[in-house]
């Protein structure tokens, strides 16, 4: 007689194969020579250079899109934890959103010394992620319509058995799912850009920005309005003179 399998069970055997599935299609991608071409292709057609790190289910028009796992032929396959397969200084703009919490700390670092190192001298980089002052500033005694309604939407969908609505759960949440690895402040994300050797770095607003290539770039259409808009910090900074030398991380 079969048993049924448990839930916990049966959610394990999904994962692994997921998992089989993934390793396959790596396999089979790197055998090829499918991004070789894209990246061949892109760097040869001439105009500005604009690499997406991460871009997920939204590419851009005109950049060079790239993801761990690409939904499509049409995006490269790039590990931001690994250095990038390009040369030095070939790029114009680069562009993250939502990404570089999903490393640790030092990983961070190493993706923002790849992204300096394949930036022209004067070349521009934009940062959209996570804010951690906002996961603080939802303890606040007086929160903001928005922000009851932010703490509203994660307990319910996430905790649904939880007595009411609170503060702790969103941010339980934000560390906890989503695979983020270490969260960063403004302060601490001006340092990171700064230690390698980045220079002019400035907040700017969600999809505003002085520079044309970096406007309407983040995916608000992905949250109830607001929402990625009170949950990310955006920093935009400058690839100025040779590449930073190493830093300990």
């Amino acid at each position: 007689m079969r048993h049924p399998l448990s839930d916990d069970a049966r959610a394990a055997l999904t994962s692994l194969h997921l998992l089989a599935q993934r390793i396959a299609w790596l396999v089979r991608r790197r055998m090829g020579r499918v991004d070789r071409e894209l990246v061949r292709v892109y760097l040869e057609r001439g105009g500005e250079r604009k690499l997406h790190l991460g871009c997920g289910l939204h590419p851009l028009e005109g950049w060079l899109n790239s993801d761990l796992f690409p939904t499509e032929r049409t995006i490269l396959h790039l590990d931001v934890a690994r250095p990038f397969p390009f040369g030095d200084e070939l790029f114009d703009w680069i562009y993250s959103e939502h990404l570089i919490e999903h490393l640790p700390f030092t990983g961070g670092q190493r993706k923002l010394r790849e992204c300096h190192r394949v930036l022209r001298s004067g070349g521009r980089i934009r940062i959209a992620t996570p804010d951690l002052a906002f996961l603080l500033a939802l303890y606040r005694d007086a929160p903001s319509d928005l922000e009851r309604d932010y703490v509203r939407r994660a307990t319910s969908l996430y905790y649904p058995s939880a007595a009411a609505p609170a503060a702790v759960f969103a941010i339980n949440n934000f560390f906890r799912n989503w695979g983020h690895r270490f969260l960063y402040d403004e302060a601490t994300l001006r340092d990171a850009l700064a230690r390698v050797g980045f220079v002019d770095i400035a907040r700017v607003e969600l999809n505003q920005s002085e520079h044309e290539a970096f406007r309407g770039l983040e995916n608000e259409g992905r949250l109830p309005p607001g929402f990625l808009e009170l949950e990310t910090v955006v920093l935009e900074a400058v690839r100025a003179g040779a590449p930073a030398l190493a830093a300990a991380d």
